[in-house]
This record gives structure tokens, C-alpha cells and sequence, in this order.
């Protein structure tokens, strides 16, 4: 079992910073069991799809969404346990329920996916 507890978001004006973190618990040997392995961080607002924001593999990799290249950062701690992200120039749209998500294998046939409970990021404009 993986626990991910969320924490950082918060109330901010268009342009302001946020930094959000996900700590994991548990069978955290199974994050770095794989180069693969990734964690990230996605989005939901009202009425909305979710999306995926960004993602850091294992192997160090990461990925972003097309709208928050060069405003977002995602990173990682040294014993990968920790997971980041800076949110810099938050615009109105940013405004969402970020969730933190750790997906990988713990073994080459067996496949896991955890999700932390949320954290509220909201911009105003």
C-alpha cells in the first residue's frame, strides 16, 4: 500500500507562485523499482475533464502539459519519495483540484496506480 499526502495549495492573484508537494508512504521502494515509474500531478475543475499537468519518472524524465511549459516545474527530492511542483505566472484557468499520482510496476507483470486525496489551487483574477 502507497500513501500520498498532498499539501501547498491555496488562494493566490494572477501571477502569484504556488508550490505544491506529495509525500509518499508506505511500499515506497516500489516508486524507484522501475526507471519508468512516474510520478505527477493532475488537474480537475467544475464540469471539467481531468488532465494530467506533469509528470518525473524514476529515471528522471519529465513531461508537461503544452499550456504550463515554462510557468511549471515538477522535481523530485533525493530519495524520491517527494514530489514538487512550482507553479509560477498562475493564470484564472490554473484554477482546479490538483491531484498527486504515483503509477508504475512494482514488479515487471504487476502494475500499480495510487492518487492522493487533493489540494485546491484557485487564482484570482
Amino acid at each position: 500500500q502507497l500513501q500520498l499526502v498532498e499539501s501547498g495549495g491555496g488562494l493566490v492573484q494572477t501571477g502569484g507562485s504556488l508550490r505544491l508537494s506529495c509525500v509518499a508512504s508506505g511500499s515506497t521502494f516500489i516508486i524507484n523499482r522501475y526507471s519508468d515509474n512516474a510520478m505527477g500531478w493532475y488537474r480537475q475543475a467544475p464540469g471539467k475533464q481531468r488532465e494530467l499537468v506533469a509528470t518525473i519518472t524514476s529515471g528522471g524524465n519529465t513531461n508537461y502539459l503544452d499550456s504550463v511549459k515554462g510557468r511549471f516545474t515538477i522535481s523530485r527530492d533525493n530519495a524520491k519519495d517527494t514530489v514538487y511542483l512550482q507553479m509560477n505566472s498562475l493564470k484564472p484557468e490554473d484554477t482546479a483540484l490538483y491531484y498527486c499520482n504515483a503509477k508504475g510496476r512494482e514488479l515487471s507483470w504487476r502494475q500499480y496506480d495510487y492518487w492522493g486525496q487533493g489540494t485546491q489551487v484557485t487564482v484570482s483574477s
